[in-house]
């Protein structure tokens, strides 16, 4: 499984872009690349993307996203 990391500008702030919709091929399963500490129980899905730094691109998912990734 490949590695990702969010991308930052020079100035430290992070790099986002607005994309439309249409060009979106596929979707991805996001895995976070867990430390060895201690996970809050109160952790919700949607506070994963602010939570973790590095997340693990699961191309086994389905066949689709394996013959996209690989």
């Amino acid at each position: 499984m490949w590695v990702i990391e969010p991308d930052f500008n020079a100035d430290g702030s992070q790099f986002i872009s607005v994309i439309h919709l249409n060009t979106i091929l596929q979707v991805a399963h996001l895995i976070p690349v867990y430390s060895k500490e201690f996970i809050l129980m109160k952790l919700f899905f949607c506070d994963l993307l602010d939570k973790f730094s590095l997340f693990y691109v699961n191309r086994f998912i389905d066949c689709h996203a394996f013959e996209i990734a690989f």
